[in-house]
């Protein structure tokens, strides 16, 4: 059995065969730190070696699924080439594990999924969204390359033309929208959010576990095939622009904004 007693920055409660995990920095619309990244690159890990745990449900605390990179905690890894490097290695580490996980995940996005925290949404098995939750990858506007997923993604679920046309822009996709064009699942109420993901929940954990466990599996194979050369790729490419001069500028242009 896994010692999830370990983790502090993302909240877990068990529920019989289900582990519930919240991002849990309301304040901060669930923005990942350094603890959080840091907790996600053994969650998955964790939750898929535990024999009890035979679903995931993984949501945000208050009204963001999560809001993506820390300001405080990206403007530190600019100014630590080093850091920026380790920062990147553990962002493969949890493609990784999500990827290579035969536990099922749910998404209950309650709010906003921007950047990682899109991307890990996007990761999920399944992913249920309030219908004015937004969806976005905003890395180039940040002056980042879309490395820790984006660029993996979103082309193999929407298509490179609407691929290119979010990830060069970092546009905004409503959830209505996101699911008519099949970068989600589907939406559900703010009533009824609960309710749909129960409803998988009960739906996935009924089926015979080793199929679903290995179709699963099956699924995301080629994916990881296609990650290989994706994620390598763009993981060093992120690295590099992590750390030049125009991110740090448009970080403290965005630091400046928030103070205001």
């Amino acid at each position: 059995m896994a010692d999830f007693g370990k983790y502090k920055a993302i909240e877990l409660r068990r529920d019989g065969p289900i582990l519930a995990a919240s991002f849990d920095r309301p304040d901060q619309l669930n923005a990942i730190n350094q603890a959080v990244h840091r907790e996600l690159e053994t969650l998955f890990v964790d939750a898929d070696g535990d024999d009890e745990v035979k679903l995931v449900v993984l949501t945000g605390k208050g009204r963001a699924f999560s809001a993506g990179g820390d300001l405080d905690w990206l403007l530190e890894l600019n100014a630590d080439p080093a850091a920026s490097a380790r920062a990147i290695a553990s962002d493969r580490r949890i493609q990784n594990a999500l990827l290579g996980m035969e536990t099922p995940v749910i998404a209950k996005v309650n709010g906003p999924a921007v950047g990682l925290g899109c991307s890990i949404a996007l990761f999920c098995d399944i992913v249920v969204a309030v219908p004015d939750a937004v969806f976005s990858d905003p890395h180039v506007s940040v002056g980042l390359v879309a490395g820790d997923g984006g660029a993996l993604l979103w082309p193999q679920l929407i298509g490179f033309a609407r691929a290119r046309r979010y990830l060069l822009t970092g546009d905004p996709i409503r959830a209505v929208d996101a699911a008519a064009m099949g970068l989600i699942t589907e939406t559900a109420t703010a009533d009824t959010l609960d309710e749909v993901v129960a409803g998988y929940a009960r739906r996935l954990l009924a089926q015979p576990e080793h199929a679903l466990r290995w179709t699963k599996t099956s699924i995301n194979a080629g994916l990881r095939v296609i990650a290989n050369a994706v994620l390598d790729s763009s993981a060093g490419f992120e690295n590099v622009t992590q750390i030049m001069a125009v991110h740090r500028e448009i970080l403290e242009g965005m630091r400046g904004k928030k103070g205001k």
